[in-house]
């Protein structure tokens, strides 16, 4: 094992870009057992993260034990948040991963705070909680635990099959709040994944954890996304992928069509020119200019074929954006001082 050690504070002139003094960076590590890759392990001063409230995501609070995601999908929306970092939304993200190694201890003293509600929190909305390096790490079991023991129910979204790891400690968390667990899928040609997400498992081996989950009890949900414009959305393709998905147990599906974020974009679009240039003029009528979205007319089409399809396969479920999103909301009160100790006393969130 190489280790590549910096203390806390200190300059580190052979460090990455952006990396020489990281607040609260303790050591960088690379290790045979994964090769090409560096985590940089950070001493975090917060966990839980407040979605703002401008989102449309069904969530208010976040848990992100990673940066970067070693699953290396050449669609991922997180991408563009390595380059706060001076990091690459590239080679980087896949291969620099962020470890915030005390996230449990700072999540516990953050729930047990008087001002935390127990409104639900969500796990791999960012990048992905069961990437390879949890199995080095293991930080999922003290975060799940930390989570049931303070009464905040709490979800879990992920391509790892390592979730099968944790499904004892998550059926025990069951019992005190309420768990849900959902499996990113999008990739049934094995061709296909290799190339766009060529660090996540299988097809075959998420349905295989979709089956374990649904055998343990839980009510899973499968992200069906991101459809890709041309590669797979025929009929023919999709009817497969969820005849396989409702034969694995899973209950509801939710599908997309590809999103490209910055970041993303750039990174997909050099995997389109190599691996389907074909598909390119396609593709610049589809996302023009910086567009992030298919244009409404496609997702509009692909619901259409996607619809009779859950039907046929007795799933629920439907686009993303008809359950998956909600109207805007207030963010909670942040302050300091004794302003803010006056709002904590009548019940307003500091975090």
């Amino acid at each position: 094992m190489r280790w590549s050690g910096q203390m806390i504070g200190e300059r580190d002139a052979s460090a990455l870009p952006g990396l020489e003094t990281v607040e609260g960076l303790v050591r960088s590590v690379t290790t045979p057992e994964f090769a090409g890759m560096t985590f940089h392990e950070v001493v975090a001063r917060s966990a839980l993260n407040h979605v703002p409230g401008a989102s449309a995501m069904p969530f208010d609070w976040t848990v992100n034990p990673y940066r970067g995601c070693s699953h290396a999908c050449s669609y991922c929306f997180a991408r563009n948040t390595h380059t706060y970092l001076d990091l690459d939304a590239g080679r980087d993200f896949d291969e620099q991963i962020v470890v915030k190694v005390n996230v449990a201890e700072v999540l516990r003293r953050e729930l047990a705070a008087p001002t935390w509600q127990r409104e639900s929190v969500a796990l791999g909305t960012n990048t992905d909680p069961y990437q390879r390096a949890e199995g080095r790490y293991r930080l999922m079991p003290e975060i799940i635990d930390a989570l049931a023991l303070s009464g905040t129910p709490f979800s879990i979204l992920t391509k790892g099959t390592l979730l099968r790891r944790d499904l004892p400690l998550l059926t025990d968390a069951r019992a005190s709040v309420p768990v849900s667990i959902a499996m990113s899928l999008a990739m049934p040609d094995e061709r296909l994944r290799q190339t766009l997400e060529a660090g996540a498992p299988t097809f075959e081996a998420r349905l295989q954890t979709v089956r374990a989950a649904a055998d343990a009890g839980f009510a899973v949900t499968v992200f069906l996304m991101p459809i890709v414009p041309h590669l797979t959305d025929a009929v023919p393709m999709l009817d497969d992928a969820l005849a396989r998905i409702a034969a694995a147990g899973a209950r509801r599906v939710v599908f997309g069509a590809l999103h490209l974020r910055p970041g993303a974009r750039e990174w997909f679009w050099e995997w389109l020119e190599r691996e389907h240039p074909e598909l390119v003029p396609a593709y610049r009528g589809l996302y023009p200019g910086a567009s992030v979205y298919a244009p409404v007319g496609y997702r509009t089409w692909l619901a259409e074929r996607v619809r009779p399809l859950l039907r046929r396969h007795r799933l629920t479920g439907g686009a993303e954006e008809e359950v998956e999103t909600r109207a805007p909301r207030p963010g909670p009160v942040r302050g300091t001082g004794k302003a803010a100790m006056a709002r904590a006393a009548a019940g307003d969130r500091l975090f």
